[in-house]
């Protein structure tokens, strides 16, 4: 029998992740430290798309969805087996719901680049799930629609970040965090703790700082899917890898269960 998997949100950072040894240590080491799953549900803030769509349950191209970096980045690779059996099970758990689609697109970046620090061999079947839209509620529940995966040893995945300007970024060594990123980082790590829902659904006119931190919402919604995976299976809560990453992005990532 599988064990019951946790539900998990990441901050997946841009493809420059994989230059992080440390990140890529913390990523890796979380991974060790979690059952191995039977395979991988990703939901990352880079697909948003309705209906509902299935990512390609063969092995395709991956998505370099991604502009300006050096040649190197993308030539990456990640071939995980796909997953049809699980792409089935998504069918069936949400079919009821509303229309399910399939498509051969490959995993974008907020999907393969922390694979490839937590699961560097590709040997996990993948399957990529599109955000139906950036809608709490819509995204809550859709995550709870998904949780009796975690009892099939599936790790479902939010990918995004919880904090997400680019316009403040700061790469200089050592820059400071702005004081709206810390509030907003401690806002977060408080209500998923506590694991308040109505505060964690109401995040847009609750959060501190939340006008800086989330110029735009798609990195944050993610968390919002796998909180309702948690939801239906409760568990403690854990935050695996905390930190900021030039300077406003908060590296928080979230462990349900």
């Amino acid at each position: 029998m599988s064990p019951i998997m946790p539900a998990i949100f990441l901050a997946h950072g841009s493809p420059l992740l994989l230059d992080d040894d440390a990140w890529v240590r913390e990523l890796g080491g979380w991974a060790a430290a979690m059952p191995r799953p039977t395979a991988v549900l990703m939901l990352s803030a880079h697909w948003e798309e309705r209906p509902i769509t299935l990512g390609a349950t063969r092995r395709v191209p991956l998505v370099y969805d991604f502009y300006g970096f050096p040649a190197k980045y993308y030539d990456v690779r990640y071939p995980a087996p796909g997953a049809p059996e699980l792409a089935a099970r998504v069918e069936a758990l949400l079919g009821g719901r509303e229309p399910v689609a399939r498509s051969d697109r490959g995993l974008d970046h907020g999907a393969y680049v922390p694979l490839l620090a937590m699961y560097p061999k590709a040997d996990v079947p993948v399957l990529q799930v599109s955000l139906p839209s950036e809608d709490p509620a819509t995204l809550f529940e859709l995550g709870r629609a998904l949780a009796p995966l975690r009892r099939e040893g599936v790790l479902i995945v939010g990918s995004g970040f919880l904090t997400h300007n680019l316009r403040a970024m700061d790469m200089s060594p050592g820059a400071a965090t702005p004081a709206w990123a810390v509030e907003f980082d401690a806002w977060a790590a408080d209500v998923l703790a506590r694991q308040d829902v109505d505060e964690l659904l109401d995040y847009r006119r609750r959060a501190p700082g939340v006008r800086q931190a989330l110029p735009t919402r798609e990195h944050f919604v993610p968390v919002l899917a796998a909180a309702g995976a948690a939801a239906a299976v409760p568990g403690p809560v854990a935050f695996p890898i905390t930190g900021y990453n030039f300077g406003s992005l908060t590296k928080r990532s979230v462990q349900f269960g």
